[in-house]
């Protein structure tokens, strides 16, 4: 049954049921209070479920980034960057939206906003943060939000992918900037990613025990992908570990990915090459091994790509390479 009231110039109408959360809104006109209870009881006539929309009005989205911050944030494997991720998705406007007002609308003008700041590639990984985190809240949290804000919105479009490769030139004012670092266990780590197309993460985890000298393989045990991979090594890669001496215990390149960052930084700024990423290696590793007459499975051995077209992506021919081969 319905009550109705008027409480500072507004109608409240709340309809009760037994067995059922009792509803309640208010609406400026009475015959608009009226239509929505005659709407409610229609659907508890015809057994619909009936939820209470309530803690929407005081929950934010921010109160669901700061949970999924402390429940889910920090179990995952890139946890210092997400982190950083949803501290700035906290201080947007977005983020004071109440979670009635969390409507795919404001959702779709945010990111097209956001695309005229950052590159789509953040955007995209925004809008999956957020898709994550509603669904979350709908299926686990048991958050009475009747649907996925996000979940129909069209992701950004993939950025075109970098094809910066290293020319003969640059590569030996890469090789010059090396010799000027004290480090040589951090000369030997750029090489290594060089010749081995690895990523940061998973050179600064390899350990001498991962090494098989005798088969020229590595074991990955933690990458990207949560799938440990065992890459070949060639001739020059085995060199540049040897280079390291006979100390064969923990890790084979004893720094953080951050220590690396600030090497790679010098030594691009000595070859005169800022527009370089350490990033880049892996792409130059992996063009170089489809130059030498590596297949496609082979190639993905080594980088632990399980999507070919993501493997073309990192993939940059030249031209005259290939028309050497013919």
């Amino acid at each position: 049954m319905a009550t109705l009231r008027k409480r500072k110039g507004k109608w409240q109408i709340q309809v009760r049921r037994q067995g059922q959360p009792a509803l309640s809104r208010t609406f400026i006109l009475r015959a608009d209070a009226l239509a929505w209870a005659r709407t409610v009881e229609a659907g508890m006539d015809r057994g619909d479920a009936v939820v209470d929309t309530r803690p929407l009005r005081t929950l934010t989205v921010d109160n669901l980034l700061e949970r999924y911050l402390g429940t889910v944030t920090v179990l995952k494997r890139g946890a210092t960057y997400e982190t950083a991720r949803i501290k700035c998705l906290r201080r947007t406007s977005l983020a004071r939206l109440s979670l009635v007002a969390a409507t795919p609308d404001k959702f779709a003008a945010y990111r097209d906003q956001r695309l005229t700041e950052v590159a789509s590639a953040t955007v995209r990984k925004e809008m999956a943060l957020f898709r994550h985190m509603f669904r979350l809240a709908r299926q686990e949290w048991a958050l009475p939000i009747p649907s996925n804000p996000v979940a129909e919105l069209k992701p950004p479009a993939h950025g075109k992918p970098r094809n910066r490769r290293l020319s003969t030139a640059e590569t030996g004012r890469v090789d010059a900037a090396l010799e000027k670092l004290r480090s040589p266990m951090m000369r030997a780590l750029i090489r290594f990613a060089l010749q081995t197309g690895m990523r940061r993460g998973e050179l600064v985890k390899c350990e001498w025990h991962h090494l098989n000298e005798a088969s020229r393989t590595l074991l990955i045990p933690e990458t990207k992908t949560d799938t440990p991979r065992t890459i070949p090594l060639s001739g020059d890669a085995l060199a540049t570990l040897s280079s390291l001496g006979t100390n064969r215990q923990g890790a084979i390149f004893p720094v953080t990915a951050n220590a690396v960052m600030l090497a790679w930084e010098r030594v691009r700024a000595w070859a005169g090459m800022p527009d370089f990423r350490f990033h880049d290696l892996r792409h130059e590793a992996i063009s170089r091994f489809f130059e030498r007459g590596l297949s496609v499975p082979e190639v993905a051995l080594i980088s632990g790509h399980k999507d070919v077209r993501m493997l073309m992506r990192y993939t940059h021919l030249r031209a005259e390479t290939v028309a050497a081969r013919l």
